[in-house]
């Protein structure tokens, strides 16, 4: 008789975690599924200005404006793709008229955004060897070999870095740029710095 008292607690204890255990689980699965739908319903909200920030992300990032002047068909602002080059711009702008100089140009050179083209008439380049009327300092973004070259301390070879440096980097920003150059140090930068402009 003493045996069978001592056997029958275990299964009360038994039965009573077994029910605790079902009650927690249903509680937290409660939870799971209260917590899933009040995510569900939030990110809706939260996905429209993402998707949309995204999307203005990348159409503003996928494009440049260049101004397109000169010895155009259609002068003006044009939207080009990323990766266009001096002879797309000119495409856009309705080509070059009959008196265009297009070897004052480099047609292959890589643009970039915010830059102004000016494709002259035949002469136009020779006569102001890059640079514009009133100002004899030489234009870094616009120069040609021969007019790098008239610089001091300035031969091919570093002409060619500097018109090399501008076609695969885009515009110079500003004369300290020159630094960039392979080449060229503070001290030939010195010696320059008054006779040339961005």
């Amino acid at each position: 008789m003493s045996e069978s008292p001592s056997k029958s607690p275990p299964p009360r204890r038994l039965r009573l975690g077994v029910g605790a255990a079902i009650v927690l689980a249903l509680v937290v699965l409660s939870a799971a599924v209260g917590l899933g739908l009040m995510r569900g319903q939030a990110a809706p909200t939260e996905s429209v200005p993402l998707s949309t920030g995204a999307g203005a992300t990348t159409g503003s990032s996928g494009e440049l404006y260049v101004h397109v002047l000169g010895a155009v068909a259609s002068p003006g602002l044009y939207v080009l793709d990323l990766d266009s080059r001096l002879v797309d711009a000119v495409a856009a702008a309705g080509g070059t008229t009959d008196d265009a100089d297009l070897t004052a140009i480099n047609l292959a050179r890589v643009l970039s955004d915010g830059e102004q083209i000016i494709v002259p008439v035949i002469g136009a380049a020779a006569e102001t060897g890059g640079t514009t009327p009133g100002d004899d300092r030489v234009d870094l973004n616009t120069a040609d070999q021969a007019a790098l070259e008239g610089l001091p301390r300035i031969g091919p070879a570093l002409a060619e870095r500097i018109i090399t440096w501008r076609e695969e980097n885009g515009r110079f920003a500003s004369v300290d740029d020159l630094l960039a150059v392979p080449g060229i140090g503070e001290k030939l930068l010195a010696g320059i710095r008054d006779g040339v402009r961005v």
